[in-house]
């Protein structure tokens, strides 16, 4: 069976629990069909780069699905009738990745960069701190030795 990648936006009225009822609605429409759900992903509520249907904020989901065409078509139908699904796109790909998305992983990333960020600041501190008490940095110590 073809593989996809299916990505979803829910309107910013719809709680996240919701969201993820929506998701299991449209597992369930594809397991009906004979297929399988793989991996899915909640990526939170999102800022969008344009107002979509009077919304300037949109829930994110991912699906990884192996399915037939026809079971796919039957989930997007669903989704075009649906009042709560802003947009969707589903895209066919060779295999699912099995390490969480780029999405997911942007989070750690900041994390991650705050942290050392946070450590630049402390010496950039203890260096300011160093030369505010007359005190010489180990550079300039080094300099004035020459």
């Amino acid at each position: 069976m073809p593989l996809y990648e299916h990505v979803f936006l829910a309107r910013q009225e719809v709680s996240p629990q919701q969201v993820e009822a929506m998701i299991e609605e449209f597992s369930q429409v594809i397991k009906e069909g004979g297929g399988t759900v793989g991996k899915t992903e909640y990526w939170g509520l999102k800022t969008l780069a344009y107002k979509i249907k009077k919304n300037r904020k949109a829930h994110y989901a991912l699906m990884n699905i192996d399915a037939p065409a026809h079971v796919v078509a039957e989930m997007e139908r669903r989704m075009r009738i649906s009042s709560d699904v802003l947009r969707f796109l589903t895209v066919r790909v060779d295999e699912h990745e099995t390490e969480p998305s780029v999405q997911m992983r942007k989070g750690d990333d900041r994390r991650d960069s705050r942290s050392s960020s946070r450590s630049q600041r402390a010496e950039g501190a203890s260096t300011f701190r160093a030369r505010a008490g007359g005190a010489k940095t180990d550079s300039e110590e080094a300099e004035s030795e020459e």
